[in-house]
């Protein structure tokens, strides 16, 4: 049967000609080079339509089953991922969009809005068995706008993925910096006044003319206290006991008093003490002590200092590893182990936050894979957050890696005791854009590209889940005989 083209009812313009319609596909960017014979067929069985500005042309969650060849004007998909509302997909004169055959897409991932007056051909799903058999080249011409659909949507959403995840990341990674930072300022601070003090101490006891016998006395309890504590660390009832004894004992020796937090916090003891009273006359005792408790504050701060910068240091280096951010997109060999680690060390902050236990099981001799480290560490900080979501407050999450040498692979677990992944899901839970996640909470996109990623990379990934268990499994071949991966995620 033959069917005419129609005009949507509504609109004042008169409806174009078979003729009209024809010369227009022959003029399409995307079709015209297709032989007559096939346009004819198209122009024969299209619906044309007239659009004005802000029209929707579909809604998130809508069936699809139309093909939308666009004559005039143009618009775009919007979608909102977590970080608001944004354009992911744009079409304009010259192009052909919404459902294309062979497509598996059955609903609309977002919303479809023409942004300015269109016109357009419309073939409906039903019609796509007769387009296949008798139009072979425009056939072949919406395989390729296909294909590069896909690519461009899934650059797009690798990239607001990896945006969502940064964002996340950095918000985390702003609490796990502020306690060191902290600390270091906090010390920075003080350090300026004990070193004053400590100055000031040398003088009062380069006063009292200490024979080098007595000094060097001085000295070695000074060097005493600046040693680690090697008896265990102290709860804050046994350091309150322990600095009032010292307390009592320099009144009782008529010293001054205020040094005894200083010296409690130190590894001095009561015989070395009592050692040093009885080489030293009673001026040159309170000096002494004096001297060794703001040697003791002013190193103890500059350790303070080294401690928080090194932390700090080592968050950005993780940081730096974990998303390779000066390194080039190539294909490496990849220590698994180190990006495992560095993984558990950015989600830190999350999992204190649930008072949550992250155990890591990571063998020394791991061999290496070969592929693009960025992308793998974006496949461990998605199951990793997905299983610290799982969990109840207290819950327990497990990190392992394993080697086999038949099929030579590297197998990495990420186990969860959260309530698991209902049944009636389990199904779609690598689909874009499924989420379970409250709205702006959770983009729907991590499992979906992470799938894609380890795929790329010559492995797969599968999941075991129970209520009390769940199990991801990540399966890559190992660097010797696995093929490199040949194009980055985000590649066009």
């Amino acid at each position: 049967m033959t069917h005419t083209a129609q005009l949507i009812t509504g609109h004042p313009k008169a409806l174009p000609t078979p003729s009209d319609i024809l010369e227009r596909l022959r003029a399409h960017k995307t079709l015209g080079g297709a032989p007559l014979a096939e346009l004819e067929w198209v122009a024969a069985r299209g619906e044309f339509r007239r659009y004005q500005p802000n029209d929707q042309l579909g809604r998130k969650g809508q069936q699809v089953d139309e093909m939308v060849i666009l004559f005039t004007g143009g618009g775009g998909v919007y979608i909102d991922r977590g970080s608001g509302r944004r354009k992911v997909m744009q079409w304009q004169a010259g192009e052909v969009t919404g459902l294309l055959p062979f497509s598996r897409l059955t609903t609309s991932m977002g919303d479809a809005y023409l942004e300015s007056e269109t016109e357009a051909l419309i073939l409906r799903r039903e019609q796509f068995p007769e387009l296949i058999r008798e139009c072979p080249t425009v056939l072949a011409m919406l395989v390729h706008t296909m294909l590069d659909r896909t690519r461009v949507f899934e650059s797009t959403g690798w990239q607001d993925e990896k945006l969502v995840s940064l964002g996340r990341l950095a918000a985390g990674l702003s609490h796990e910096l502020n306690n060191p930072a902290s600390a270091a300022a906090r010390s920075s601070k003080l350090l300026t006044n004990a070193l004053a003090e400590a100055h000031a101490a040398s003088h009062a006891l380069g006063a009292a003319h200490l024979t080098d016998d007595q000094l060097d006395l001085v000295q070695s309890l000074r060097d005493q206290c600046l040693l680690p504590v090697t008896t265990g660390v102290f709860s804050v009832l046994d350091q309150s006991d322990r600095e009032e004894e010292i307390a009592s004992w320099l009144e009782h020796r008529g010293a001054d008093a205020a040094v005894a937090s200083a010296l409690a916090d130190s590894c001095v003891t009561r015989e070395t003490l009592d050692e040093l009273a009885e080489s030293l006359p009673d001026t040159a005792f309170s000096a002494a002590l004096r001297w060794i408790a703001a040697e003791f504050n002013a190193r103890s701060l500059a350790v303070n200092i080294e401690r928080a910068t090194t932390r700090i240091h080592d968050l950005v280096s993780s940081v730096k590893r974990f998303t390779y951010m000066d390194r080039a997109t190539v294909t490496e060999p990849i220590d698994i182990a180190q990006g495992l680690t560095d993984t558990v060390a950015v989600l830190a902050a999350k999992a204190r936050a649930k008072s949550a236990a992250v155990t890591l099981e990571i063998p020394a001799s791991l061999p290496s894979v070969a592929g693009y480290p960025a992308e793998l560490n974006q496949v461990w900080s998605n199951l990793l957050e997905n299983a610290l979501d799982a969990v109840a407050t207290s819950g327990q999450v497990t990190v392992s890696a394993e080697h086999s040498e038949g099929p030579r692979v590297v197998v990495i677990h990420v186990v969860d005791n959260g309530s698991g992944i209902p049944n009636e899901i389990k199904a779609r839970i690598f689909d874009p854009f499924f989420t379970t996640k409250p709205i702006g909470e959770g983009s729907g996109l991590g499992l979906g590209i992470s799938d894609r990623i380890v795929r790329r990379h010559g492995g797969q990934i599968e999941f075991d889940s129970r209520p009390g268990r769940t199990e991801f499994r990540v399966t890559l071949p190992t660097a010797k005989t696995g093929a490199p991966a040949t194009a980055s995620v985000g590649a066009s």
